[in-house]
C-alpha cells in the first residue's frame, strides 16, 4: 500500500511500537501502514462519518489486521479510553477543530507520548493551544505535495520534552534591528522560521496577499471598530514583510 507523502511523513514521526490512534482515520491508510510496519503494535482507527468509518472497516479486513486495528465510529477521542494509546495522530482538518477536539479530549491524553498533527489551516491556534496546555512542538514540517502545502506539528508533553515551551518561544533578533518575536512564532513556526525554505516564503508571501486584499475591503467600512482592525492587519503585514526580508533562504 503505497501513502501519499504527506501520510508517509505522518508515519515516519511514530516511534516503533507505538499503541496508535489514528483520529478523522477516513479509509485506515495511517494504521494499516503503521502497524504493518511496525511502527505500531496496534491501533485504533477513529471516524465519526459513516461512510469513512465503513470504509475504514473494509480497509482493516481486507488487510487481515483486525486482531491488530480497532475501527471505531464516534466524535474525536471519544473513540479511545484513558492510557489505552501513547501516540496520537490527527491530519486533515483545521487548527481550531483539532484544538476543540484536543481540549474536549483532556483526560484522554493524560499518559499520551506523542501529537502528530497536520492542520489545514490554522497553525497558529494549534501552537497556541499546545503552549497553553503544557505540550512543547519538538519538530515541524512544511511542504507541497499536488499543488497543495502542508504542516506537519510533532509535540510532546512538557515532561518528556527535551526542550522547554520558553526557549521554542523565545524572541529572537534578525538583521536590521528587526525581533522575531513569540507571537511571530507562534504564527509562522519556531523551527520553521529557524531554516525556511522556498514553499515557507511562498506560502507567507501569499498569506500577505490575502491579507491586503482583506484590509482593503474593510478600509471601505465607516465603522470605527472595522478601521482598527485593517490598521491592525496593516501592522501586522508590515512585521510579516519584515521578518521575510531579514530570513535566509535555506538551499535545498
Amino acid at each position: 500500500m503505497k501513502l501519499s507523502n504527506r501520510l508517509q511523513r505522518i508515519h515516519d514521526q511514530i516511534p516503533e511500537g507505538s499503541r496508535l490512534a489514528d483520529i478523522g482515520s477516513d479509509h485506515a491508510l495511517l494504521p494499516v501502514a503503521a502497524v504493518r510496519s511496525g511502527k505500531a503494535a496496534g491501533a485504533v482507527a477513529g471516524e465519526v462519518n459513516p461512510g469513512p468509518y465503513e470504509a475504514a472497516r473494509k480497509q482493516v479486513s481486507d488487510a487481515g489486521l483486525k486482531e491488530r486495528i480497532t475501527v471505531r465510529r464516534g466524535d474525536g477521542l471519544d473513540v479511545i479510553s484513558a492510557g489505552e494509546v501513547d501516540v496520537i495522530t490527527i491530519a486533515g482538518m483545521g487548527g481550531a477543530l483539532i484544538a476543540s477536539i484536543l481540549d474536549r479530549g483532556l483526560s484522554k491524553l493524560e499518559e499520551v507520548k506523542l501529537l502528530i498533527l497536520q492542520p489545514n489551516v490554522g497553525e497558529d491556534i494549534l501552537r497556541r493551544w499546545l503552549l497553553e496546555h503544557h505540550w512543547v512542538v519538538v519538530a515541524e514540517q512544511l511542504f507541497e505535495e499536488d499543488g497543495k502545502v502542508y504542516e506537519i506539528i510533532t509535540a510532546m508533553p512538557q515532561e518528556l520534552s527535551p526542550i522547554a515551551n520558553e526557549e521554542v518561544y523565545r524572541a529572537r533578533p534578525l538583521e536590521g534591528g528587526v525581533e522575531l518575536t513569540s507571537d511571530l512564532l507562534l504564527r509562522m513556526g519556531p523551527y520553521l522560521t529557524d531554516r525556511p525554505t522556498d514553499v515557507f516564503f511562498a506560502k507567507w508571501e501569499s498569506e500577505i496577499v490575502k491579507l491586503q486584499s482583506v484590509v482593503q475591503s474593510i478600509s471601505k467600512s465607516d465603522q470605527e471598530s472595522s478601521r482598527d482592525k485593517a490598521a491592525e492587519m496593516e501592522s501586522h503585514i508590515v512585521n510579516l514583510k519584515e521578518v521575510l526580508s531579514c530570513l535566509p533562504k535555506v538551499k535545498l
